[in-house]
């Protein structure tokens, strides 16, 4: 963590350097522990929760592990009463951070007058933005696009982060992508509209003073360096959902910390098991936890054999946390048909 003498509303810019997005549906509290094992520096964000869920609903919204720190909640919501008293309680449970969700182009945001379609709402992001600030210690930060709809010329996306850095955001996550509110899915309006990086580059030449971090379509490590040439983090989200292995590279190249040794995607696993089999006697499900770690032996011998397994062994009430074990094991006795043992490590010691 960062130097305690650090005002708390400094205390993780140095995270921001990377993160995680928040992913809908995946980056639960389970998923987030997973991550933490593979990366100590990376700022991790939960899934949108709204301001509704957590006022009236009955479900443990806004629960984590003390492990995942830094640790943001990412919030929907337009209602500045509602979102200050959410963020307040946030503070309370001990996040680290607070993020708008001024992105998100679903039908369900939509109707709730969140997400997306603030966009075209500066001032109703703004009046959050100063309520919920004034409220805590912890930052808020807004996460959006660079435009929506006919509303997406460089000119629309720097009236919105104007008005909203003038109520005190000084931070800014950007997906390089505009979003079409009507006529696209949420999967198309991640993949359709065309990535437009110079934009978000353009942003922080124009606010240098502002903590600019861009997101979408990242996929590579080298991809990032380039990126923080122009920018002051990078976010990642699909491709560390599909390949989290990436993460073990983040602290040593990102952070320059090199005195760690880089955890072993088997240790991950009896670690993964052991935090299953508390889930599971808290009353939770394997699959809950299993579910995340499928990709965890992307690009390695017998992968498939990996995943299929958990695929097919930890869905249901009878599934034991040993599973993930014994899917280690399926993956090694199929991988040493394919490639010995022996000859695999010594690959993995470039002999």
């Amino acid at each position: 963590m960062a130097d305690t003498n650090i005002h708390p509303k400094h205390k993780i810019d140095r995270q921001r350097r990377f993160s995680v997005a928040p992913m809908l549906d995946w980056t639960d509290r389970h998923c987030r522990y997973f991550y933490r094992l593979l990366s100590k520096q990376t700022l991790l964000y939960t899934e949108m929760v709204t301001t509704g869920a957590i006022i009236y609903g009955k479900g443990d919204y806004l629960g984590f592990n003390d492990e995942e720190h830094p640790v943001a909640l990412q919030l929907g919501g337009s209602n500045p009463e509602d979102m200050t008293k959410c963020t307040v309680k946030a503070q309370e449970m001990g996040y680290d951070e607070v993020n708008i969700n001024v992105g998100c182009p679903s039908d369900r945001v939509k109707n709730g007058q969140f997400g997306a379609c603030l966009m075209a709402e500066p001032a109703t992001v703004a009046e959050c933005v100063e309520q919920m600030q004034a409220s805590v210690d912890i930052p808020v930060t807004v996460k959006s696009r660079i435009g929506i709809d006919e509303m997406d010329e460089y000119e629309d996306l720097t009236r919105f982060i104007e008005t909203v850095a003038a109520a005190g955001c000084r931070h800014f996550v950007v997906h390089a992508r505009k979003a079409w509110l009507q006529g696209l899915s949420p999967k198309e309006n991640r993949e359709i509209p065309p990535l437009k990086y110079d934009r978000v580059y353009q942003l922080k030449q124009q606010f240098p003073e502002l903590n600019i971090v861009i997101n979408g379509g990242v996929k590579t490590m080298a991809e990032v360096q380039d990126h923080l040439q122009y920018t002051d983090g990078v976010m990642m989200g699909r491709e560390i959902y599909s390949n989290p292995y990436f993460l073990t590279q983040v602290d040593s190249q990102l952070f320059n910390i090199n005195d760690a040794p880089t955890i072993e995607r088997d240790t991950v696993v009896a670690q993964m098991q052991d935090y299953t089999a508390k889930h599971v006697a808290n009353g939770g499900k394997v699959w809950h936890v299993a579910r995340h770690i499928l990709g965890l032996y992307q690009g390695e011998p017998a992968s498939r054999v990996w995943r299929r397994f958990l695929s097919q062994n930890a869905i249901g009430v009878d599934a034991k946390p040993e599973v993930l074990l014994q899917a280690l094991e399926a993956m090694y006795a199929a991988r040493e048909k394919i490639l010995p043992r022996e000859e695999y490590l010594a690959q993995q010691r470039g002999e």
